[in-house]
């Protein structure tokens, strides 16, 4: 219920300063980038006012930007002309400008995190808010139809809101956006989250949604982090990019990273400074290094080091990696790739190793993963080999079934499945993925799983013509499953689906196709890979009606 009450209003006693900031961009679906972003904390991949884009877009969900409401508010206009509706006056101008001051109570969180809050029928978007507090907060941004402020002062403190947020850059980066709830609130909002998106749907009503499973770690979970290196030798900076730019924010102490991931973040920024090392400029496309890559193997406590350049620079990445190499001794591969491009995707095609050592041992459970450069790997290790196990669960394997795991990456959960399953099938559209896969079958001996690179729906019409499967796992990027895959999935009429996703939304949407299908979805076990931040995992069991 929108709160009727008119606001308290404080004036400046200064004059009033017009301000220019940007409006909070929306995330984008879709397969995953490698683009770097900010600690969400995601590279991936959302939202927030002035935060850069997930570190993973497979870790992000999609969001409504300030722009692109006002613009489809303008074409609904446009469009609706017919209707000849008076415009009210609140239509016609705004009544809050930016720099404006004053108190509001916030009647909800929206999916975004955002505390919702209104203003003589304006919608305000509160950073940081929470549903139940009276705060006082100034206006960033004003939109035709919804605005957004930051906290000043908190008047009234919700009982959900932390102590001390676990990281002084909330504001700059704004990458965390649940940092500001404790984290049992942060487990309970992330169900809520799951259940709105998949209550939309009737076909979708009876399914069980559990209590959201918190990951074995709430700060320094985040095994890789893939960063812009901007600035000058005399001075780089190393971090993210600002939301719909090409500012750098620059991230020393992540609260989310590995702590040995901030140690390698800092010993580069001194061995640039040291060695001149020139760093690459977008605008003149002038510069040599321009990414850099760290990815953690915890149970070995080693690390792997990616320097991403326009040329090979044999002598600066040599230098560099020996000055990062004895300022933090546990890192054990630094390879260099060649990205000669001028857009955003951070790795090239040309790899360069300059230690012996070319890959990393990682491990999730008791399964153990060979790990290069372009590896794809859960972030959040721990959460991941609950998800795992969470899948092995509701397989109910007893050895005589044919699994088909959909989108396998590098063969993460046909491993997990190949113990109690007679054979496993991984089908991945990544060929590297696909050779990084059956190395890891053969590493861990599981002889009954095999992998095939290839469209998916060919391969899907392939095994149906073979006899089939009992089991079929999804696990697709964000933007989830064409309906074409689905249909063919349904078509080879298993038992059994598995669907895991990143993505409240594309899972509901796509459960619901599948109950079209003939598929009831029995129940939803969220699991919490992203702590502090507004993503979740999702593993859904179907049966077949």
């Amino acid at each position: 219920m929108k709160n009727t009450r008119k606001p308290k209003q404080f004036d400046s006693p200064k004059p009033h300063r017009k301000e220019t900031p940007t409006a909070p961009a929306a995330k984008k679906s879709g397969a995953r980038t490698d683009r770097p972003a900010s600690a969400d904390h995601s590279t991936a991949n959302k939202p927030r006012s002035t935060a850069g884009k997930l570190h993973e877009q497979r870790e992000h969900a999609p969001a409504k930007s300030a722009k692109r409401t006002e613009n489809k508010g303008t074409d609904r206009q446009a469009k609706g002309r017919t209707s000849d509706r008076p415009r009210t006056q609140e239509e016609r101008q705004p009544t809050l400008r930016s720099g404006q001051v004053l108190e509001v109570q916030i009647q909800a969180n929206n999916d975004e995190a955002y505390g919702v809050a209104y203003n003589e029928g304006t919608r305000i978007l509160v950073a940081g808010g929470i549903a139940g507090e009276t705060l006082v907060v100034k206006i960033t941004y004003v939109g035709r139809r919804e605005s957004f402020a930051n906290i000043i002062k908190i008047l009234k403190r919700s009982p959900d809101r932390a102590p001390s947020p676990a990281c002084t850059m909330g504001r700059a980066c704004d990458g965390c956006g649940l940092m500001q709830m404790n984290y049992p609130a942060q487990l309970t909002w992330k169900k809520g989250l799951v259940a709105r998106q998949i209550r939309k749907y009737p076909s979708l009503s009876d399914a069980v949604i559990h209590d959201t499973i918190a990951s074995p770690n709430e700060l320094g979970y985040r095994n890789t982090a893939k960063l812009v290196v901007a600035g000058k030798n005399i001075d780089p900076v190393i971090g993210i990019y600002r939301r719909n730019s090409h500012d750098v924010l620059e991230i020393a102490d992540c609260a989310l990273h590995h702590p040995l991931i901030n140690k390698v973040v800092k010993a580069a920024k001194a061995g640039i400074k040291k060695g001149k090392v020139q760093i690459y400029n977008p605008k003149s496309e002038m510069g040599l290094l321009r990414y850099l890559v760290v990815r953690v193997a915890e149970q070995s406590n080693k690390v792997m080091v990616v320097f991403v350049t326009t040329d090979e620079g044999y002598n600066e990445m040599h230098h560099l990696a020996k000055f990062i190499q004895q300022a933090v001794p546990e890192v054990a591969v630094v390879a260099q790739n060649i990205n000669t491009s001028t857009g955003n995707v951070i790795f090239g095609h040309k790899d360069r190793s300059i230690t012996k050592a070319q890959t990393l041992k990682a491990y999730i459970g008791d399964k153990s993963f060979n790990l290069s450069p372009h590896s794809f790997f859960q972030v959040n290790s721990g959460a991941a080999r609950i998800i795992y196990e969470k899948v092995r669960d509701f397989a109910r394997l007893t050895g005589k079934e044919r699994v088909i795991d959909l989108y396998c990456g590098i063969g993460g959960i046909s491993l997990f499945l190949a113990d109690r399953a007679r054979e496993v099938v991984g089908i991945e559209v990544v060929d590297a993925a696909v050779a990084d896969a059956t190395a890891n079958a053969a590493m861990n001996r599981a002889d009954n799983c095999s992998f095939e690179a290839g469209d998916a729906v060919h391969l899907i019409d392939e095994i149906g013509e073979e006899g089939g499967a009992d089991l079929i796992v999804l696990n697709p990027p964000r933007k989830g499953c064409d309906e074409k895959v689905l249909k063919s999935v349904a078509s080879i009429k298993p038992q059994r689906i598995i669907y895991v996703s990143c993505s409240p939304e594309t899972l509901a949407r796509d459960l619901d196709i599948l109950a079209g299908l003939g598929y009831k979805t029995l129940e939803i076990q969220p699991v919490d890979m992203f702590p502090q931040t507004v993503h979740v995992e999702d593993v859904a069991l179907l049966e077949k009606l």
